[in-house]
């Protein structure tokens, strides 16, 4: 008999906005694996599609962090937090936990092993990759309707070059990750 195995994986972890989104994600039996891909090597169209697809076909589950857990215990344990709480959240408990990277979180009574490039290799992690980025995506792209001029719609929050000057224009914002370094710099020019 096949395990039971989740998938999961964490987005928005490089960006410079809001909170730190998770998924975990076991696959049913009759889904396409074919079909599924690591979420970074699909255009906005293919992914809500293909997310649409794995909610129909799987037992799934999201997990976050927010803002100021981020800023208080930093992205890494805020990454692994998200995690803990997409796996705890799945309502059927997977026999073993893959884990995109080489950190995952500490969950009593779960067998989780972390894989390097996991949602390249990996379905159910592709899967988690998928759900994860759609889920926050929407979030932000919400938020961005009151903050059109820093393009989060577009940009997701991570720092391209129209982000940072948005930034250095119109200054940071209530979403802003205030310790992560681009910000924190940008906040000590304007003390000096």
């Amino acid at each position: 008999m096949k395990k039971i195995i989740a998938g999961v994986d964490e987005v928005g972890r490089g960006s410079l906005i809001g909170p730190v989104y998770a998924a975990a994600v076991i696959l049913n039996k009759n889904i396409n694996k074919k079909k599924i891909k690591d979420s970074k090597k699909l255009n906005k169209f293919k992914r809500e599609t293909l997310a649409k697809y794995i909610k129909k076909n799987s037992t799934w589950a999201i997990g976050s962090a927010s803002l100021k857990e981020v800023e208080k215990i930093n992205i890494l344990n805020a990454s692994l937090l998200a995690m803990k709480r997409a796996i705890i959240k799945l309502k059927k408990k997977p026999e073993i936990v893959l884990v995109d990277g080489n950190k995952s979180p500490e969950i009593k009574n779960y067998i989780i092993k972390t894989i390097i490039k996991g949602d390249q290799k990996i379905p159910e992690i592709s899967a988690a990759s998928i759900i994860a980025k759609v889920s926050r995506d929407k979030l932000i792209t919400g938020i961005s309707k009151n903050f059109k001029s820093y393009k989060w719609n577009l940009n997701a929050g991570y720092g391209t070059k129209e982000h940072l000057r948005a930034i250095k224009k119109f200054g940071v914002t209530k979403f802003h990750r205030k310790t992560f370094k681009p910000i924190h710099n940008i906040l000590s020019l304007k003390k000096n």
